[in-house]
This record gives C-alpha cells, structure tokens and sequence, in this order.
C-alpha cells in the first residue's frame, strides 16, 4: 500500500478568512469579496500556474474599487494558515515508520508554495511530491493523477489517497485508487486503519 495525501484540509488549515477577518469593516462585505472577487475558482488558475502579478491585473480591471484588497491576497497567503493538523502529521511519521511510501498531490501556486518546506519541516518526509503550480494541472483533472501513477509508480487500487474535496475523490475513484474523503482531519487515524 502507498499513500497520496492532499495538503490544505488535509495537513494545513487555510482559509483566507483566517487573514481576511479584520480587514473589513463587516463580515458580509468579506464574505462578499472571497465569494465573487478573490474566491476559490479564481485562486485555482494560480494553482494551475498563473502568475500572481497577471491574476491580480485581470482583478483588479473587474474591480478597482478593491485593488487594495486584491493585492493583499498573494503576499498574506502564509498568513491565510491557521495550523496545522497534528494528527495528520503523526499518521505521517507512524506510516513512514512501517516504511509506507507517502506522497503528496495537491493544488498549489509554485509562487506561494515557495520555502514551505523549509518552514514546515515535516514536508520533507515525503517520499516525493506534485505541486500543481509547476505543472500547471490541477486536481480534478484525471491528467494529473496519471502523471502521479506515473512519476511515483503507484498502483490505483493498492494506493490510498487523502483529500478533502469531493470532486477530487471522484475523479480518483475513476482510477480506481481508494479514498478517504477526509471532512474531520482528526479522524484521519481511524479512516486510514479502516483500509491498510
């Protein structure tokens, strides 16, 4: 068995509510410029390789009011990090102990993912790692699960993979890879020892 994990909701916290909170005068007006202006689709071209500088441009022409804002997003990305999730990371060790392979797959901009393995040490115990950005592919798309089969020479059905977005469970499961659907990072543990 091997093991493919996701990172955000999976090892991180991030939400940008974490950074964006007390940068608005109300929460609806914040709710309103993560739901329609910096939201997650517009975040996901960046983690299938566009670069910052032409993802706030093309923001910041739709909606000059919030030029401030938008260019807040992408230099406060690290503070977007909540934590860490403590039991994701000693299922980690404790699988790296029975000398499982672990992997990592996760939608991220190569710009802002930048030195977190030398922040987050843990990251480094992985035995390898796809980071959307560089290849410009972003899960839920079935090319990028290939070229993991292919770089980490996985097996679908005898490799575990971990993510908290349902369309990226799905398209896994397409492949035939078994999945947790991970909603409560602290019951990680108990959905691992379900399959292994």
């Amino acid at each position: 068995m091997k093991f493919l994990f996701d990172l955000g909701g999976v090892f991180f916290d991030w939400d940008p509510k974490n950074f964006f909170k007390d940068k608005f005068d109300n929460q609806s007006e914040m709710n309103f410029f993560l739901d329609n202006i910096c939201n997650n689709d517009w975040n996901l071209q960046q983690d299938n390789g566009r670069l910052i500088i032409d993802a706030e441009n093309d923001l910041i022409s739709k909606f000059p009011n919030y030029e401030e804002k938008i260019k807040m997003y992408y230099p406060n990305h690290r503070k977007m990090i909540k934590g860490i999730f403590h039991e994701s990371i000693e299922l980690l060790y404790e699988l790296k102990k029975k000398n499982y392979s672990c992997y990592i797959l996760s939608n991220w901009s190569s710009e802002t993912f930048e030195g977190m393995t030398d922040e987050y040490n843990f990251l480094k115990d992985f035995d390898g790692m796809i980071i959307s950005g560089d290849i410009k592919l972003v899960k839920p798309d079935k090319k990028i699960f290939e070229l993991a089969i292919d770089k980490f020479n996985l097996t679908p059905n005898e490799t575990i993979f971990i993510d908290d977005r349902i369309e990226n469970i799905n398209s896994a499961q397409n492949l035939n890879f078994k999945t947790v659907h991970l909603t409560d990072p602290k019951r990680i543990k108990t959905k691992i020892n379900e399959l292994i």
